[in-house]
């Protein structure tokens, strides 16, 4: 979904961008996208991704729409089935950007990218090392599609996640 963002030499993404924008500034003629990249910062992300390391099924179903729940909550379900314990953890958010907008029959929607620092470690019930490496810090690319619903008059009610890509790879230290 993603993928059908982009497009040669970025003048269409500029294009759809601004298009996106004038939107949502018609649903919300207070918007202001550096008010929504420091909400994206400090409120959506941390939710999402906390809820993702805790294994939070409630709280992601609130922020995310079906697929990407979906795609979510598969591996979380089968952790909790297993009786696996998570002690993967969130350090650090940063580089948070808008790159670029769509259209969608969703609504408005605004593509948003950022780093992340974490640690991933999943135990087994004898807490022996299932998945990940507690000592070993990963830095996440993450690219995120975040839809406005529409029919939601309540601004910070209105975003959600409706899809999502993360990259992990090793931190250097």
């Amino acid at each position: 979904m993603i993928l059908n963002c982009f497009s040669i030499g970025g003048l269409k993404s500029t294009n759809d961008l601004q298009q996106v924008l004038d939107e949502i500034t018609k649903m919300d003629p207070s918007f202001d996208l550096e008010s929504f990249i420091r909400y994206c910062r400090f409120i959506v992300i941390p939710n999402v991704l906390e809820a993702i390391v805790r294994g939070d099924l409630r709280i992601l179903q609130d922020w995310c729409h079906e697929a990407p729940y979906n795609v979510l909550a598969t591996p979380l379900n089968q952790i909790k089935e297993l009786g696996y314990i998570s002690e993967s953890r969130i350090l650090d958010v940063h580089n948070v950007d808008v790159q670029m907008g769509k259209m969608m029959e969703q609504g408005p929607v605004l593509i948003i990218t950022f780093q992340a620092q974490q640690i991933n470690c999943i135990r087994d019930k004898n807490r022996n090392l299932h998945e990940g490496d507690p000592n070993k810090v990963l830095r996440v690319t993450n690219v995120w599609a975040l839809c406005r619903d529409q029919s939601e008059m309540n601004p910070l009610a209105a975003w959600r996640v409706l899809d999502i890509a993360m990259m992990p790879s090793e931190q250097w230290m």
